[in-house]
């Protein structure tokens, strides 16, 4: 609504005006126009341009268009971590999960290569999960750049483990594929068993947690992947 292109615009009352709104959005919405004018010390006049210059016909549509901003700028409930970790063990922790893991570190124990793979937050993960790994025996490497070679001793008998939340991310898709295509085994962490890196794979642990976000980020939780990853490392270590 404020743009800069708008609020540089503005004279001097004007942005005595939008200083008066900045500091008091909650209440403004619900001011009759005379109750703005003698608070920001101008005419009702001087509200009504002020209010066409943000493309509204009137003090009414400006006092709308407000309040739907405010409403879209809450902030949304985000779960506690206590919540966050319930829902995690009431979901996924049972049979076929332990059954999926000891299949994967049967696989991984049996291999020369282990190759992680993830990006943006799925890609600091991949790092840990190789330094996990590694720190229990099974050396492993971590990629999280498109371009990253990946020499050709490593792709023989390897694993490759991709980390995705929707398991839909474009990078990890392509290099799981292309590992694939020359003989590695696939086993992806994702929260969706439907989704794309889930089918290409040779073996896929789901977490079904219900995804969260914030300001358009995706802030859902990644506890149930560092257990996952943990489980399977040491599941290594005893085989």
């Amino acid at each position: 609504m404020f743009t800069s292109e708008i609020i540089g615009s503005f004279n001097e009352l004007e942005t005595s005006i939008y200083n008066y709104i900045s500091k008091n959005k909650d209440k403004v919405p619900y001011m009759r126009i005379r109750e703005l004018a003698a608070e920001t010390h101008v005419s009702t006049a001087t509200i009504l341009r002020f209010c066409r210059k943000l493309n509204c016909d009137g003090y009414s549509e400006f006092k709308t268009k407000l309040k739907m901003e405010l409403d879209k700028s809450e902030k949304p409930t985000i779960k506690s971590s206590q919540h966050a970790l319930v829902e995690f063990f009431e979901r996924t922790l049972n049979g076929e999960s332990d059954e999926r893991i000891t299949k994967v570190a049967t696989l991984v124990a049996k291999s020369d290569n282990v190759i992680f793979i993830g990006n943006g937050s799925s890609g600091i993960l991949a790092e840990y999960g190789a330094r996990y790994f590694s720190g229990l025996g099974s050396f492993s490497t971590y990629i999280r750049d498109f371009s990253y070679p990946i020499h050709s001793k490593l792709r023989y008998n390897s694993v490759a483990i991709g980390l995705s939340v929707s398991g839909e991310n474009a990078f990890t898709i392509s290099q799981l594929n292309q590992l694939k295509q020359e003989g590695s085994k696939i086993i992806s962490i994702t929260n969706n068993k439907l989704s794309t890196i889930a089918k290409i794979s040779d073996i896929n642990i789901p977490y079904y947690m219900s995804e969260e976000f914030y300001q358009q980020t995706n802030i859902t939780t990644q506890v149930p992947v560092m257990y996952i990853l943990e489980s399977i490392a040491r599941e290594i270590h005893n085989l």
